[in-house]
């Protein structure tokens, strides 16, 4: 609140909950015991792979790096936690719903299932936004420079907004570390040398998703508190929460349900991000064991190879018969034409028919995917990759296919990507405890801001459901589309919206430092991973 002088006859302003309330003293011990049995499950899971696939120990330095890797990964998952889930809590925190260590470790255990129960549709949207050569070399030194880089300078930018107090968006971050990564890609490219950057056609998908998120966050959670407002005449409901007061139980049932959803959809959708990135690691470090879907049955090889050769048929139609004379001279063809983006063209249908045709080969050789020879797995991987995104880009190069063959090439997408694209349950379990654990450290700064910084008052029932409702909405929608999105944008915007429409008057000051830390996001984020990426390409 702010500490201006009442009017004669106003109410006192609202004291707040207690955010300093000690935790009982099993807590620590607790988070210590499930942190060493995410370590613990992690590691036994990795070692299991490798013996699966007789994969021979990893040489030190390797395992350090892969090590190192793995480590920022979730621990971008950590402060994500600690970040972003302080927004979920807020609500039920600042209306009396849930004691506050209570709220976080509710939040916590539902972020944690999140994770775990999540359809894996975000968790490589990420990854397609970046250089096609680096994805398809990410166990190399300039691999591990883009990891480190996008990691390292998204957990820099969370931190140093979280010591303002101010929301920030993980997401955002991110997405402008990937973007940075991918622009630095390009200008140290030497002269001649066709390199790609960023894909900005994806990226700008993302993006729209991201810019639009606190537009649809503030209007729709404005609009929904105005029709509960004509729907329930019960005043008590968009006031600010009395602490001397129990909310009614009806509407503590609601508000800890919408805490739980919000939990739950963020784990779902900012969990996957870490999975993607931890997947893409493990992909560079141990190829043999995760560069393909080693998990897929035998049973599914006839259907794979069918939709591939049919594929083929549709591919070499539009060749106007031009096609490469070799394997290799396609795989060249294809990674020249997603790195200038000219993909439409008969010679680039014919090189990915003779590729196709190399893959189906490959496969039905081999009896499925799953046999594929360690010696075989990076380039069976890399050829799946190649076909697969240069399908997926055909549109947008302007290929105007009939249903039918686009339909076609579609089923070939998603065949290629099943064989290429999963989340061993050790990685999904590994991200659910750091997100967790993240959600039960640090939260204090930004509950403060989203409970009594927003507005000039403190939250109401009617407020904090609003908000929630709206954000565990849009954020479930996005992960269903596969879409990364803020979760911090969509509330701390539709706490603003509400505050808005109960005539509860913003705080401006807070809002322009929301507003700016939301602009800077990405140029922080580009600048910070561009530098990063630099330098580590000079020391790996």
């Amino acid at each position: 609140m702010s500490d201006t002088t009442l009017p004669s006859g106003a109410s006192p302003p609202v004291r707040g909950p207690n955010l300093h309330q000690k935790p009982h003293s099993a807590l620590p011990v607790a988070f210590l015991v499930v942190l060493a049995a995410g370590l613990g499950y992690a590691v036994h899971g990795f070692v299991t792979d490798l013996q699966r696939v007789d994969q021979p120990p990893l040489a030190t330095g390797a395992f350090l790096l892969l090590g190192l890797a793995l480590l920022i990964a979730l621990g971008f998952e950590f402060v994500n936690g600690f970040h972003d889930t302080a927004n979920a809590v807020a609500t039920v925190i600042y209306t009396h719903s849930m004691p506050p260590v209570l709220a976080v470790l509710w939040s916590g255990a539902f972020n944690f299932l999140g994770v775990l129960l999540s359809s894996g549709a975000v968790a490589y949207s990420v990854i397609t936004l970046l250089p096609v050569e680096l994805i398809l070399q990410v166990g190399s030194s300039a691999g591990y420079a883009m990891i480190f880089a996008l990691l390292i300078a998204a957990i820099i930018w969370n931190l140093g907004t979280w010591a303002l107090g101010l929301p920030n968006s993980s997401s955002h971050a991110l997405i402008g570390s990937v973007i940075g990564v991918g622009l630095a890609n390009q200008l140290m490219a030497p002269d001649g040398q066709a390199t790609s950057g960023v894909e900005w056609g994806q990226a700008f998908g993302v993006l729209q998703a991201l810019l639009f998120s606190p537009v649809m966050g503030f209007v729709l959670a404005a609009m929904l508190l105005l029709v509960l407002k004509r729907a329930v005449r019960n005043r008590r409901l968009f006031e600010p929460a009395d602490p001397s007061r129990p909310p009614p139980l009806w509407i503590r049932g609601l508000l800890i349900l919408t805490c739980t959803a919000v939990s739950f959809a963020h784990g779902g959708n900012d969990g996957q991000k870490g999975m993607g990135l931890i997947m893409l690691i493990l992909i560079g470090a141990v190829p043999t064991a995760y560069a393909l879907n080693r998990t897929m049955p035998d049973s599914t090889t006839p259907a794979f190879i069918e939709t591939t050769h049919r594929a083929e048929a549709v591919l070499r139609s539009h060749a106007d018969g031009r096609q490469p004379a070799s394997a290799e001279e396609a795989r060249r063809m294809v990674g020249d034409a997603l790195r200038t983006k000219e993909l439409n063209r008969p010679e680039v249908y014919g090189a990915l028919a003779v590729l196709s045709a190399d893959i189906a080969q490959g496969v039905q050789s081999y009896g499925a995917i799953k046999h594929v020879p360690a010696e075989a797995t990076s380039n069976m991987r890399n050829d799946m990759y190649l076909a697969a995104d240069a399908v997926r880009l055909l549109p947008k190069a302007g290929a105007g296919l009939p249903d039918d063959e686009a339909k076609t090439l579609k089923s070939y997408q998603e065949a290629l990507n099943a064989g290429t694209r999963f989340i061993p349950d050790w990685v999904k379990f590994s991200v659910a405890v750091a997100l967790g654990l993240g959600t039960m450290v640090g939260w204090r700064r930004i509950v403060v801001t989203v409970g009594e910084r927003i507005g000039k008052q403190h939250l109401a029932y009617a407020q904090g459901a609003s908000a929630e409702i709206v954000a565990a909405g849009t954020i479930g929608l996005a992960e269903i589309y596969g879409l990364p999105v803020s979760t911090t944008h969509i509330l701390s915007s539709g706490v603003a919206g509400t505050m808005a429409a109960n005539g509860s008057g913003l705080q401006w000051s807070t809002v322009r430092n929301m507003a700016m830390a939301w602009v800077l996001t990405l140029p922080a984020a580009i600048t910070l991973a561009g530098v990063l990426y630099y330098l580590l390409r000079h020391l790996l």
